[in-house]
């Protein structure tokens, strides 16, 4: 891509309820170590802080977290209040509630309905703010239904702690479920080029349909997940990045935003030079044939 310095903007915008995003974010899980939570190694301290505030240079004004984001010796709600506070105006931090970690790092039992008002509050302190822009309800598997839950955010909701309301990790019928509720702004699920799955390929037309945002997870990394970008890379995505010498991760970043107008990017790094590419490739523009190309390896890859 051209050596010239592209800034989120060049990905477009879209609205979270009331809030301008641009539609290339930042997802913050990575700045706590060089894996998810704590996999990996604890991340430099000063480093996650420059990087921060380097995607706040180049216009993000959408950034993911959530309070069980942190290895041995990081927070990725420490890291953006002491990066980022006191906070751009136009900012929009989303958090997540529902899954739990203790204090050494383990995973706990999900939080029941009455539990989500102290993870709220957990991420109003590390956050240092007085309300939560956005709060997305991650459904864990042992909940089939995620009324009382999200029932339990929509009082909060009420009492002014939370400006609006996602879901996370749902099928269809929990969107629905949801809505009854309050209004719902963004879905979160995993969606990657490579990893088809007819029941987020649901949502994402439900979300078109409704005006809803609808943001991916894990979309660079694919098959790898939580545990890093994914090093391998198909032919078609081969092809396309050297058309436009871009990189892979640049390639599947724009493709995942050629799904929608609706459709909102969260890479994550803790890697300066790595920000300024994932923000690049939110002005990469593919050609039909070359999406066409890739979409072919997607249905390939069902």
């Amino acid at each position: 891509m051209t050596s010239r310095t592209i800034t989120a903007d060049a990905a477009g915008t879209w609205k979270l309820g009331d809030l301008d995003v641009h539609r290339i974010g930042f997802g913050s899980m990575r700045l706590t170590g060089s894996a998810a939570f704590h996999l990996g190694a604890p991340s430099d301290r000063e480093r996650s802080i420059a990087v921060l505030r380097k995607a706040v240079e180049l216009g993000v004004n959408h950034i993911d977290t959530a309070a069980f984001y942190f290895s041995t010796l990081r927070s990725a709600n420490e890291l953006i209040n002491s990066a980022l506070s006191p906070y751009p105006d136009d900012l929009v931090i989303v958090t997540k509630v529902g899954p739990f970690r203790t204090y050494s790092g383990e995973w706990g039992t999900s939080a029941r309905p009455e539990d989500l008002r102290g993870h709220v509050e957990e991420n109003l302190r590390q956050l240092g703010r007085d309300h939560l822009d956005v709060v997305n309800l991650r459904r864990m598997p042992k909940y089939d239904s995620i009324a009382e839950h999200f029932g339990a955010l929509a009082e909060l909701r009420e009492a002014g702690l939370i400006r609006h309301l996602g879901i996370s990790n749902v099928e269809p019928r929990h969107l629905a479920e949801a809505q009854a509720i309050a209004p719902v702004v963004c879905v979160q699920n995993q969606y990657a080029l490579d990893r088809p799955d007819p029941a987020t390929d649901e949502l994402l037309r439900l979300c078109a349909e409704q005006g809803i945002a609808f943001v991916p997870f894990y979309a660079v990394a694919g098959e790898a997940g939580p545990n890093g970008t994914t090093t391998a890379h198909d032919d078609e995505v081969l092809t396309v990045a050297r058309a436009h010498d871009a990189t892979p991760a640049q390639v599947r970043i724009a493709w995942t935003l050629h799904q929608g107008p609706h459709v909102l990017a969260i890479p994550g790094t803790g890697n300066p030079d790595h920000l300024v590419e994932n923000v690049a490739a939110g002005g990469l523009r593919l050609t039909d044939e070359e999406l066409a190309a890739l979409d072919g390896l997607r249905r390939k890859a069902g």
